[in-house]
């Protein structure tokens, strides 16, 4: 059983920066498609970011060039460095993985979640 534990939220002003970071266990990291999710209250979770087995990454256009998402292998785990944060990105984010090969941006590609933490961006 994979079991995901999302930590590293908080409040920061905007035009700030925040690193958001989850800890795997149950699998190696080395064979799973992980990504970051993020919803709003009201909204629908949406995926902003992916990283395949081969760590080859993938951004939504709202977060490319402002967020970077990173897997380590040796500590199991996946960080999201975010940048520029707008008050828009307030949401709950969420850490997601799979066992499958090819990862996408999709709610439903991923069968393993975590709790979420909370980032909040003001103004």
């Amino acid at each position: 059983q994979v079991q995901l534990v999302e930590s590293g939220g908080g409040s920061v002003q905007a035009g700030g920066s925040l690193r958001v970071s989850c800890k795997v266990s149950g699998y190696s990291t080395n064979w799973l498609c992980m990504a970051w999710f993020r919803q709003a209250p009201g909204e629908e979770r949406e995926g902003l970011a992916i990283v395949a087995n081969f760590n080859s990454a993938s951004y939504k256009d709202s977060v490319k060039g402002r967020f970077t998402i990173t897997k380590d292998n040796a500590e199991n785990s996946l960080h999201l460095q975010m940048t520029s944060l707008t008050p828009e990105d307030t949401a709950m984010y969420y850490c997601a993985a799979d066992f499958r090969t090819r990862c996408g941006f999709l709610t439903n590609d991923y069968n393993f979640w975590g709790q979420g933490t909370q980032v909040t961006v003001s103004s």
